[in-house]
């Protein structure tokens, strides 16, 4: 496991960026993913990730979050996962995560965790001891319910059936989870059945929720690793090229049948009893923690 210096593991959320699943803080204890996901915004180049596709580790992250978290007057929730994966595979023996969730539990912080590795299963332990005081939520990105189609997108993560599993352990152990189904991919994942069966999935395996953009976001950097991707992954099909006709340099990309799968998505939602609004969501796994609870909508 390779290592890069650091000076700081937790960062408080911007006042404007609150609304983005209801977490305080951030916090990113490794740089870099090898799940080798095709459409990844973090590869982009204004974030400076030297060679993405490695997995480093912070030098003394546990050390320094442990030191952050003590100095910190106001407990909250903390997330993870928005960088880089953080149950990559490296993470089942650096347990990097796992104590990070430790020092959570100790200083009273809740946790908002996002992953496509079904391995977070392995934390039900600390997250049904972190919800005793503060709010948990575990959110699984399902891109697809299809194996076939997240292997060639998402080569090297675990499977969508796979991920379904996770989240069913998790609801079984009362872990509040759900899905994030971003991106979806025009013209690979944006056809209505697909939505459909995602959304009862989802509803089988106890999700709480999903969270859906019907698109996918293209920038400097990870524009061309996307395009050249989908050339080489599926070179019958050209979708390569529809994107360059289509979207040309355009940051978000949203699917030509965005407005119909939202109302696909939403009906087939509310006919299950699942989630799909930032502010239900966040209402919902924060209900119950007192003053914290709504406290970035006063």
């Amino acid at each position: 496991m390779e290592t890069v210096p650091a000076k700081t593991i937790l960062s408080r959320t911007k006042a404007q960026n609150m609304g983005w699943f209801g977490y305080e803080y951030n916090m990113n204890l490794y740089r870099g993913c090898c799940h080798g996901c095709l459409y990844c915004d973090s590869r982009s180049s204004c974030y400076h990730i030297d060679d993405f596709d490695t997995v480093r580790a912070k030098e003394n992250a546990l050390p320094i979050l442990r030191n952050e978290l003590a100095r910190r007057i106001k407990t909250g929730v903390v997330g993870t996962g928005a960088m880089s994966d953080p149950y990559n595979p490296f993470e089942k023996k650096e347990l990097l995560t796992r104590h990070a969730l430790e020092l959570l539990n100790a200083y009273q912080f809740g946790a908002s965790v996002a992953t496509k590795s079904n391995l977070i299963t392995r934390d039900i332990d600390i997250f049904t001891d972190i919800k005793q005081h503060s709010p948990v939520l575990c959110k699984i990105t399902i891109t697809t319910p299809h194996d076939d189609l997240a292997a060639k997108i998402e080569p090297h993560a675990p499977s969508s059936t796979q991920r379904f599993a996770a989240l069913q352990s998790l609801a079984a152990a009362g872990i509040f989870c759900g899905v994030l189904l971003m991106p979806v991919l025009p013209f690979l994942a944006d056809d209505p059945a697909s939505i459909e069966l995602l959304v009862k999935k989802a509803a089988a395996a106890g999700a709480r929720f999903i969270y859906a953009d019907f698109g996918v976001t293209m920038r400097d950097g990870q524009r061309e690793y996307f395009l050249n991707g989908l050339d080489t992954a599926f070179p019958l099909q050209g979708y390569g090229q529809k994107y360059r006709t289509r979207f040309g340099s355009r940051y978000h990309c949203a699917s030509p049948r965005a407005k119909q799968l939202w109302q696909i998505f939403t009906a087939a939602c509310n006919k299950v009893g699942l989630l799909y609004n930032m502010r239900d969501i966040i209402a919902a796994y924060r209900q119950g923690y007192g003053n914290r609870q709504l406290s970035f909508f006063n």
